[in-house]
C-alpha cells in the first residue's frame, strides 16, 4: 500500500481489490477500495467505511447497484473490509464466535480488521477526519451499531441498513452525539430490532432519521436508498452540526 497514494491517478474511478498484512491474524487480508475521480491529495476527502453482510464479502458490498456511482457523484472514498471472514460479525457478538476452522477470537479479529483497514486508508489518503462515516448491511448493520458505540469519537454519522441489531440498546448512550440514518424494510424479520433501536434513539433525543420502507425486504432496501443515505451523510460532519458543504434534498418519506 505504500505506493498506492502515488498511483492514485491510475486508480481513480475504479474499485480496487487490495490486501494488507494482518499481523494479529498472521495472514494477508483482502479489502476493497473505491477512489473517486475527484480525489485530490491536496484536499481532504470524506470517507465511508462499508461493512458487508453475513456470507458476503468486501467486494460484494462494493458491487451493490449504485453504491460507487453515488460515491463518485458526491466525492467519497469508500473502503470495505473483510472483517476477517464472511461471518466475523465485526465484534458485535463478542470477541469469540469462532467455530470449526475459525480462530477462537473471531469476533476480536473481525473488529480489528475493520480498524486496521480504516487506519491504512487514513495513512494513505488525505481523509477529512471530520467526515468519516460508517455504514453496513445486515450483519454489517449490527457491526455499525457496535463499532459506532465502541469508537464514538471517529464517526461523523452512521448508516445501519436492515441491521442485525445487538440486543443491548444501551450502547446508544455512548454515541448520543452521532447522527444516524436507519433504513429498514417492513417485510424484513429484522424490523422489530430496528424499531427497538429507533425507539431508544428517540428516548435519548438523538439526531436520527428512520426510513421504514413499505413492502421492503431484507436485500432490496440495501441498494434502493443510496440517495437518502448519501444525502444524510452529506448533511453532517463530526461536529454534529448540519454541514454546509452540500445542501441535501430532503429524503422522501416512505
Amino acid at each position: 500500500n505504500s505506493s498506492l497514494a502515488q498511483e492514485t491517478d491510475q486508480t481513480k474511478g475504479k474499485t480496487l481489490s487490495l490486501t494488507y498484512d494482518f499481523k494479529e491474524a498472521g495472514k494477508p487480508m483482502k479489502y476493497s477500495l473505491y477512489i473517486p475521480t475527484s480525489y485530490d491529495k491536496q484536499k481532504k476527502t470524506p470517507l465511508i467505511v462499508a461493512l458487508h453482510g453475513l456470507g458476503s464479502s468486501a467486494s460484494a458490498i462494493m458491487r451493490y447497484p449504485g453504491f460507487t456511482r453515488h460515491a463518485e457523484k458526491h466525492g467519497y472514498l469508500v473502503v470495505a473490509p473483510t472483517g476477517y471472514n464472511s461471518r466475523g460479525w465485526y465484534g458485535s457478538r463478542g470477541t469469540g464466535g469462532g467455530r470449526g476452522s475459525d480462530p477462537e477470537n473471531l469476533g476480536e479479529l473481525s473488529e480489528k480488521d475493520v480498524m486496521n483497514v480504516l487506519g491504512i486508508t487514513r495513512l494513505n489518503f488525505n481523509i477529512d477526519e471530520n467526515r468519516i462515516y460508517l455504514m453496513g448491511h445486515s450483519m454489517g448493520g449490527g457491526g455499525t451499531w457496535h463499532l459506532g458505540s465502541k469508537y464514538p469519537d471517529i464517526w461523523a454519522a452512521l448508516g445501519p441498513i436492515a441491521p442485525a441489531a445487538p440486543r443491548d440498546t444501551s450502547r446508544l448512550e455512548k454515541m448520543t452525539h452521532i447522527p444516524v440514518i436507519v433504513i429498514q424494510g417492513d417485510k424484513d424479520g429484522l424490523v422489530r430490532g430496528a424499531r427497538r433501536w429507533v425507539a431508544k434513539m428517540k428516548e435519548l433525543k438523538m439526531e436520527h432519521e428512520y426510513l421504514e420502507i413499505e413492502g421492503g425486504g431484507h436485500v432490496d432496501v440495501a441498494f434502493k436508498h443510496f440517495p437518502e443515505l448519501f444525502a444524510f451523510f452529506n448533511a453532517y460532519s463530526k461536529a454534529g452540526q448540519k454541514d454546509a458543504a452540500e445542501t441535501p434534498t430532503p429524503a422522501p418519506k416512505p
